[in-house]
């Protein structure tokens, strides 16, 4: 699950100004599926599956996950978050590099969806990714535009280190990330065993029509589960949503 928020993390780039509904297929993640994200304002909506939908603020860094089969919800704050991936560091024998990674072209080319990509490589401490990025989707400039949103700071403070979309020249078409023991060694298509997790998410579709305000809102109907406080050694009191 830590892996799904991974890539989460890495599309965590948030628009302030028109609404975006953004459709990838996605492979090597529970045999597969879609992934929608919707973007409005600096909220994030995320759907992988109908059980589980997670919206991150960009104002609070505040993640929350919604498990609709349940109708409860579930809320990370950003110190927990922050919390969280310091305990990962712990418990990470490689020392990760002081600088953040850079974008890097290969030189490779290639028709993804019938668009033209170049092909770059992005070598970071926890993950490598590869992206197939093109410079000529339509009204590609105005929505990377859109998707070059300053990040958010109390995302900023989990270190992940992960690519900004300012440094890309064009969208992304396509993104393969491996995590784990194989991000240590070259790039595969295909999704790996035991030895690491490959995630590659393509491109399906763009919207720009506005979206709800009640898309990023918990529903009224939901009860709040509050997590055990692991990182403070204290578990939390349950609670519910208080009255509208």
């Amino acid at each position: 699950m830590f892996g799904l928020f991974l890539l989460v993390g890495a599309c965590l780039l948030l628009s302030v100004r028109a609404d975006l509904t953004i459709v990838q297929k996605v492979e090597g993640v529970g045999g597969g599926g879609e992934m929608t994200m919707k973007i409005k304002g600096d909220k994030m909506r995320i759907e992988v599956s109908p059980q589980i939908t997670t919206i991150f603020d960009g104002k609070t860094g505040e993640l929350t996950n919604l498990i609709n089969d349940q109708k409860t919800v579930v809320r990370i704050s950003a110190d927990k978050m922050k919390a969280a991936t310091e305990m990962i560091k712990k418990f990470n024998s490689k020392k990760e590099s002081a600088e953040k990674a850079k974008l890097v072209p290969t030189g490779k080319k290639e028709i993804i969806n019938g668009y033209e990509t170049e092909q770059y490589v992005y070598d970071g401490p926890d993950f490598k990714a590869t992206y197939w990025i093109a410079l000529n989707y339509p009204d590609g400039a105005a929505i990377l535009k859109q998707l070059q949103a300053i990040k958010s700071e109390a995302w900023n403070a989990t270190n992940t280190k992960t690519p900004d979309y300012r440094d890309f020249p064009g969208l992304p078409i396509r993104t393969h990330i491996m995590m784990g023991k194989q991000h240590e060694g070259t790039v595969s298509n295909s999704t790996a065993s035991g030895s690491g997790t490959e995630i590659t998410t393509t491109l399906a579709s763009i919207k720009q029509d506005p979206l709800s305000d009640a898309e990023f809102a918990v529903p009224k109907d939901y009860q709040e589960m509050s997590m055990p406080d692991i990182f403070g050694g204290q578990k939390a009191a349950p609670s519910v949503s208080p009255s509208p």
